[in-house]
């Protein structure tokens, strides 16, 4: 009996989910447009378009001054806002973003969410994660920034956070507390932390003990463990879902970031952000914790691609023998001089 009631439970929640489809939700939403005003609603927020378009090229397309898009585009969105059947087109996102984000701390990082929601929806629709995600993005973010924007808050510029959404009106005084306090102590570690640490870092902190109820809401059914597995979020499924909330405000905390390898630690530091050929050569070392030839170590920083130069063979060999952090232990193969402490 058990067993039937969490089925029943599931299928309910794939139902709800179904409906969360911002793709068809936008389209039903544009039927009611005209033809002019959903093009330049697209364009403008990369609806179907890999990039958002400017009013200026938007103008040139329609023979339109840049001022006349810009109405046009303003026009439109309050034509849907005043649309009868809105608020039953997007009662599921309202609700199912609510409840995300009061899992989270109230507030999530933009792009956080943003994924978050489209790979719900693609692991219900069962469509190609690689090719859909991006689309879907840009669809929730116009609906949650345009059309929701009387319930969910899109806050852009704050000294604590990057760009997040929040619940509309909701105070986040004691999240800026908390950071304030977490970036201090994270800088002062002087090391990167893997995510558990990080997380044992955060519940040691005063304004956590003093914001607990806040930030941790009990047993939760939104079991986001399968989506915290796939490649969006490369990190332990299961130990990012028991921690959510902590998780998030990491993921929004502005200096603090991970790297390829889900180390936690300050944006400044060469181990979080490698710029060097040198750098990256370290994380590579560390990571694997074994020597290893130069060929492999290049062909291993361009499988991780930490930007979007090319490491060559010539230039690692080279740093590998300039940068007294490497020594030799064969022909052709290094090691980290701190192995031999």
């Amino acid at each position: 009996m058990k067993e039937l009631f969490k089925k029943i439970i599931k299928e309910k929640k794939r139902d709800e989910l179904i409906k969360l489809n911002a793709v068809e939700i936008v389209n039903q939403v544009f039927s009611d447009l005209q033809e002019r005003e959903r093009d330049v609603l697209s364009r403008r927020f990369a609806l179907g378009w890999d990039d958002s378009q400017t009013l200026e090229e938007i103008g040139k397309l329609h023979n339109l001054t840049r001022e006349r898009v810009r109405q046009i585009e303003r026009a439109s969105l309050d034509k849907i806002k005043k649309m009868e059947n809105l608020n039953d087109r997007l009662e599921s996102v309202r609700g199912v973003v609510a409840k995300i984000l009061d899992e989270h701390g109230g507030v999530m990082e933009r792009e956080f969410l943003l994924d978050i929601l489209s790979v719900l929806t693609l692991e219900v629709s069962e469509e190609e994660l690689n090719n859909k995600t991006n689309d879907y993005r840009n669809y929730f973010d116009f609906i949650l920034s345009n059309l929701l924007s009387d319930y969910i808050e899109k806050v852009d510029n704050n000294s604590n956070f990057a760009s997040f959404y929040k619940i509309k009106d909701k105070a986040i005084n004691y999240l800026e507390e908390l950071v304030d306090e977490l970036k201090e102590k994270m800088f002062s570690l002087k090391k990167t932390v893997k995510f558990n640490e990080a997380v044992d870092l955060i519940k040691s902190l005063k304004s956590f003990d003093l914001y607990k109820d806040k930030l941790i809401k009990g047993v939760s059914d939104l079991d986001l463990t399968d989506i915290f597995k796939n490649k969006i979020f490369p990190e332990k499924g299961e130990e990012i879902n028991k921690n959510k909330s902590l998780y998030s405000i990491l993921q929004t905390v502005k200096d603090i970031n991970r790297n390829k390898f889900g180390n936690w630690g300050h944006d400044s530091w060469s181990e979080i952000k490698p710029k060097r050929i040198s750098d990256k050569i370290y994380l590579i070392l560390k990571e694997e914790s074994k020597p290893m030839h130069f060929n492999d170590i290049t062909k291993k920083i361009n499988e991780i691609g930490f930007d979007h130069k090319k490491a060559n063979v010539g230039s690692v060999h080279n740093e590998l023998i300039l940068d007294d952090r490497y020594i030799l232990f064969d022909r052709g193969i290094y090691g980290l001089k701190e192995w031999q402490k």
